[in-house]
């Protein structure tokens, strides 16, 4: 027939009904119209019947699906009646009661077909130990069976069932008044509103913006529309402490400047109280500042807060304070307030003075922990003889030390840990300066060169660092670690400092006023490329661009076996460096390699030390042959390994790069340095020492300190990188003296070493 919309497929026959035709009428249109064509006699003609069949198969929308993350940040109270049970753990705090806030989670869905006629459904995951790990899931579908509680560790189950039911709902009410979580269903215009909310079951219909724990939880949201189509929206929120501690000062105070000039008051003179929302009052950091002298919360230059203030005689009057709190999520807040500074004894009527100046290294770093000696006489009054450690900006002071017009002398010293900043990559800068290649660009440099202290720099100063290097001297026998220039001393000749000497005392006659810019130049001996730490704010850069690999053939040798074992670079290294464990193994002779000789090993108990700098123009990759002797039966590579335990492990390529060293084992097995923890730096020690220790990779690493009787006095946790880390430890943390054991543990191996601590 003319009038079909389509051609007709098929047909049975011209006369009597036809049976049902199928008839495609766009074969990239998946509507089906079904066709029924039969003989109509009274008409004498044709009739069809056609159905056709329309399918939905898109999926809902969600008009509000966060693409990023989430916060909730809580300015509400802590709750006790909530997330509060043993079961809980808030390791910030090291409470049993979780910090919550209300969290308003929800989102808006309709469907192009049936409008708002969408079904909604969440899952939620949750962090509840701020861990990183979301170990509970709640699910809208399938909720806890008991009232007021979740299922911890349930997020690897099947349909997240399961896990540990622990209550988040205490108060006191019975169960049917317990919260559950739900999902509250609502129309808004042709859109389905859908929210995240607590409901109990003797209210059903009653809902409650939930109270969720701090940490970084996700919720996902499931919208089907009634033809089956879903649509997921999935999304990470995280729920924080965003207020700030309430700080409440005394309001103002009255002192008298002590007969020592000064007087200190601390944070907890001018504090009434402090409180916060989420921290106890206990966890709460307080600081103290003179008001304008910075900003945010006050703090020391190793970081911990800043707790008294120091008023002298130039501060008599008022004088402004901020008090500060800050709590366990970093919200610092102040209040402000006043001291009356006064002199009724009249102490600021003496006619003493201060000395007082700074250490500081050529890159203007602060020199810490330097002893610095004052020396006064006086025609009329008994001399003065006084000491006072540098701290860590590398000040120093002596608050009204002398009588006016008294004579002085100021010296600084400081004469341990030889080896700070000292490596290999020295050894080549120095060459290359004695040969003219590159010369030193300052006279202080030059100052370090000289390790021999003959007042010129020579090739027996490299040999006298390289003996430091390889663990053959633990200091300069002929030399101290640091040496020290009068800041004010201009150099004759800049390419020649020791000629004439250089003043390393600073000396004054009658002096008349205070005397605050004493200043010098810190210069460590050995260290030409300025890489030493010199106070607690620094810290050692470990990393390496690449790897140095030395090949060895592995084999198996036999007790009391003698045999040679070559070591190969895989690559030209203007230096390198470090230590040969040779656990059974006994080192009966060394054949160096092409510009090499016996100097650059040294030889130790089941271990070897090296140091090598390629002679300028050569480029050939350095290689040599230790003799060795079996004490045990084994293969090489169980019984060799890279090291920094004596020297330390890296290598200076082409372009100054540094990088680790490693061996590695027929071409194949690379083994590098493993988990090594070293001797505290310096030892013995008084005021703080540094612990380093070497990680193969990152993991938490806990510190302990145990005194002569095994009893732990300080512990210390923290999560490190892979390479070089270390622990800093002050006297005020430990408060004993005398021999102590340091234990460094990581989540599978740990190392006990022995320190003494002096007066």
């Amino acid at each position: 027939p003319q009038n079909l919309p389509g051609p007709i497929v098929s047909a049975p026959g011209t006369t009597g009904p036809w049976a049902p035709t199928v008839i495609r009428i766009n074969p990239t249109d998946p509507t089906t119209t079904n066709f029924s064509i039969f003989w109509d006699a009274n008409a004498n003609g044709y009739r069809y019947k056609q159905i056709i069949k329309v399918i939905d198969n898109e999926a809902p929308v969600v008009s509000n699906c966060p693409d990023t993350l989430v916060e909730v940040c809580d300015l509400t109270p802590n709750s006790n009646q909530f997330w509060n049970d043993m079961a809980w753990w808030d390791a910030t705090h090291q409470l049993h009661d979780l910090c919550e806030a209300p969290t308003d989670l929800n989102i808006s869905a309709t469907d192009s077909c049936t409008g708002a006629s969408v079904n909604v459904r969440f899952i939620l995951f949750l962090d509840t130990d701020n861990d990183g790990d979301m170990e509970t899931v709640i699910s809208s579908t399938n909720p806890p069976t008991t009232a007021g509680t979740v299922n911890v560790g349930n997020v690897a189950n099947p349909n997240f069932t399961g896990g540990i039911t622990t209550s988040f709902d205490q108060r006191p009410v019975p169960s049917n008044q317990k919260y559950r979580f739900t999902v509250q269903q609502t129309l808004s215009g042709n859109s389905k509103v859908a929210a995240l909310r607590w409901n109990t079951d003797q209210s059903p219909n009653t809902f409650v913006v939930p109270q969720l724990p701090y940490g970084t939880h996700k919720i996902k949201w499931i919208v089907e529309d009634g033809c089956g189509n879903e649509k997921v929206c999935e999304y990470e929120f995280v729920v924080k402490d965003c207020k700030a501690p309430t700080v409440v000062c005394i309001n103002g105070l009255s002192v008298n400047i002590m007969p020592t000039d000064m007087v200190v008051l601390w944070a907890s003179d001018f504090l009434q109280y402090t409180e916060d929302n989420c921290t106890p009052t206990d966890q709460i950091k307080v600081g103290i500042r003179r008001k304008g002298a910075g900003t945010g919360f006050p703090t020391n230059p190793d970081g911990s807060p800043q707790t008294s203030v120091m008023f002298t005689c130039a501060d008599l009057g008022t004088q402004f304070v901020e008090l500060w709190g800050e709590d366990k999520a970093g919200n610092a807040d102040y209040c402000e307030t006043y001291v009356i500074v006064q002199d009724n004894a009249g102490n600021c009527s003496n006619s003493n003075v201060t000395v007082a100046g700074e250490l500081k290294t050529e890159m203007q770093e602060g020199l810490q922990d330097a002893e610095v000696e004052l020396n006064g006489s006086h025609p009329a009054l008994p001399p003065v003889n006084m000491f006072e450690q540098s701290v860590i900006d590398g000040s120093y002071m002596f608050g009204n030390a002398l009588p006016l017009a008294a004579n002085y002398a100021v010296t600084p010293t400081k004469d341990d840990d030889h080896l700070n900043g000292v490596s290999t990559f020295d050894l080549v800068l120095i060459n290359k300066h004695i040969l003219g290649i590159e010369s030193f660009d300052s006279p202080y440099k030059i100052i370090a060169a000289d390790a021999n202290n003959s007042k010129s720099v020579t090739t027996f100063d490299i040999a006298e660092i390289r003996k430091l290097i390889l663990g053959i001297y633990t200091e300069l026998p002929n030399n101290t670690s640091w040496r020290f220039v009068d800041e004010t001393y201009t150099f004759p000749n800049p390419d020649n400092p020791f000629a004439p000497a250089f003043p390393e005392t600073k000396s004054v006659a009658a002096i008349q006023n205070n005397a605050v810019n004493d200043n010098f130049v810190s210069v460590k001996v050995g260290d030409v490329n300025n890489t030493m730490i010199a106070n607690n704010l620094m810290s050692v850069d470990d990393r390496t661009s690449s790897v140095m690999l030395f090949d060895v053939t592995d084999r198996s040798v036999a007790r009391g076996e003698s045999f040679d074992v070559h070591f190969k670079a895989d690559q030209f290294a203007q230096g390198y460096q470090f230590t040969l464990n040779l656990k059974g193994l006994e080192v009966l002779d060394i054949v160096p390699g092409e510009g090499m000789t016996s100097a650059n090993f040294a030889v130790f108990s089941e271990m070897m030390t090296t140091s090598f700098d390629a002679a300028p123009g050569t480029s050939a990759p350095a290689e040599f042959t230790l003799r060795l002797r079996a004490k045990n039966a084994g293969s090489l590579r169980s019984m060799m390994n890279v090291s920094s335990s004596i020297t330390k492990a890296e290598a200076y390529g082409k372009d100054a790069e540094r990088q680790s060293v490693a061996l590695r084992f027929n071409g194949k097995e690379v083994r590098g340095v493993g988990f090594e923890v070293y001797q505290n730096q310096p030892n013995p020690w008084i005021n703080r020492t540094v612990i380093g220790f070497h990680l193969p990779e990152a993991d938490d690493v806990t510190l302990t300190v145990f005194d002569e009787s095994g009893r732990q006095l300080y512990r210390q946790v923290g999560d490190f990188g892979k390479g070089y880390n270390a622990f800093t430890l002050d006297k005020e943390l430990v408060n004993t003296i005398g021999l102590l054991y340091y234990q460094v543990s990581t989540s599978e191996e740990s190392v006990t070493m022995k320190m003494i601590q002096t007066k």
